[in-house]
């Protein structure tokens, strides 16, 4: 098959779930192409990327417009001269200033809509996220791109944006789109009460690579010293504040306690003032982010693994977050919340222990007690391996991805 990927931002360091889908394909003889509405600085990028090439088969289609409007002109007149008797239709509606007013007066629209015209046409169009498929369905009306339109649903575009622009907003896309994923039983429910045709929509979960994590018993370190472990973007919904003042709590009975941040986000510098406040610079490390690989060894050498997800403010919900599969695959018992899809993979008091959001006595008094009895690190380990195999196995999913793709392809929808 050949698969447009429309996303937002490529490659993006929290976003192995879309690299896993990507290479997963590619592997089973897939042609992907993939489509960032914007461009990304890359410094750190995941080994994947680089392996598979995968910035050289991404178009940034909205960074690629020309700022000065001489050059714009000019190229654009060349490429419908060049272009016209073979995609009429696109053009013209491309260049439709009154439906489209400055978009198409500017030849913005025009830019945009050129990489899909000379790539296409597709089979399936995937969207990671929920504005994303609305842009691959307009693109599709518009006449520049062909295929099934697959829209992912991950957290934020069913929570956050949903507050911000209305229960309304994806009413076309519920209309005209061909299929519908949630990563979770949670969000699938959601989509469904928001308007989405039930026969449209099904659960696809993210998954990890099994085999890329080494499973490995916790057990007590002969030093004493106790390793937690947090990896996020530090923005609200991640709940690090939170890790950080139960990890405060506890440190008084247990000053052996070690605890690792890897991420970077617009709350770094209002935690290290909280670590600062709380007099724990000896004992929390906000570490930026980190390459895969680092991030894997960082989980070898821990114990627990914290993720005190919580509802930010403005309505922003997780999804899954894959790290805590990342977690589970590698044996670490994990300390969350009750949020989002988290209690479809983190089974309370099995393979780890969940807590309600923005709950510090209850996170402390969780994390005291998995101190306390080191003994259930090696049996949470063992049942979140085994739940991950079973249920989170990114070789299993893509196969499941590529089936419904191809059901899909070959059935009478409207496309």
């Amino acid at each position: 098959m050949k698969i447009a990927l429309i996303v937002e931002k490529f490659p993006v360091l929290s976003e192995t779930f879309i690299i896993n889908q990507i290479t997963g394909l590619i592997d089973r003889g897939h042609r992907v192409d993939i489509y960032s509405k914007s461009y990304v600085d890359i410094q750190l990028v995941h080994g994947e990327v680089k392996k598979y090439n995968l910035i050289g088969q991404t178009c940034y289609f909205r960074y690629l417009i020309p700022k000065n409007k001489i050059i714009r002109l000019i190229r654009g007149i060349a490429f419908i001269a060049r272009c016209l008797f073979k995609y009429p239709i696109p053009l013209f509606n491309a260049m439709n200033i009154i439906k489209y007013g400055s978009r198409a007066a500017s030849l913005s629209l025009l830019f945009e809509i050129m990489p899909f015209l000379e790539k296409g046409p597709y089979d399936i169009v995937h969207c990671h996220f929920g504005p994303n498929g609305k842009t691959g369905l307009f693109l599709r009306d518009l006449g520049a791109i062909t295929g099934k339109i697959v829209t992912t649903f991950h957290g934020y575009d069913l929570s956050s944006y949903i507050k911000a622009r209305g229960k309304n907003t994806y009413k076309r896309l519920f209309e005209g789109g061909d299929l519908f994923l949630t990563i979770s039983e949670r969000w699938k429910e959601e989509l469904i009460n928001l308007g989405a045709k039930e026969d449209k929509v099904a659960v696809h979960r993210m998954g990890v690579d099994t085999n890329k994590f080494v499973f490995s018993l916790r057990k007590p370190k002969k030093s004493g010293n106790i390793q937690l472990l947090t990896v996020a973007r530090l923005v609200e919904k991640k709940g690090v504040k939170y890790g950080i003042q139960a990890v405060a709590n506890v440190l008084k009975k247990y000053p052996k306690i070690e605890y690792n941040i890897v991420g970077d986000g617009v709350l770094k510098n209002e935690l290290a003032q909280l670590i600062n406040e709380l007099n724990l610079n000896n004992h929390v490390k906000l570490l930026g982010w980190k390459e895969q690989g680092d991030i894997v060894s960082l989980m070898k050498d821990s114990d627990i693994l914290l993720m005190p997800s919580v509802t930010a403010k403005e309505g922003d919900q997780e999804g899954i977050p894959v790290v805590l599969m990342e977690a589970l695959a590698q044996g670490l018992p994990v300390l969350s919340t009750y949020h989002s899809g988290i209690p479809e993979l983190i089974q309370d008091e099995v393979s780890g222990y969940l807590v309600h959001e923005r709950d510090v006595k209850a996170l402390s008094e969780r994390l005291e007690y998995l101190v306390e009895h080191q003994d259930l690190w090696s049996r949470m380990g063992r049942a979140g391996r085994n739940h991950i195999e079973n249920h989170y196995n990114i070789e299993k999913l893509n196969e499941q991805l590529i089936r419904t793709f191809q059901k899909l392809k070959k059935s009478g929808c409207k496309s």
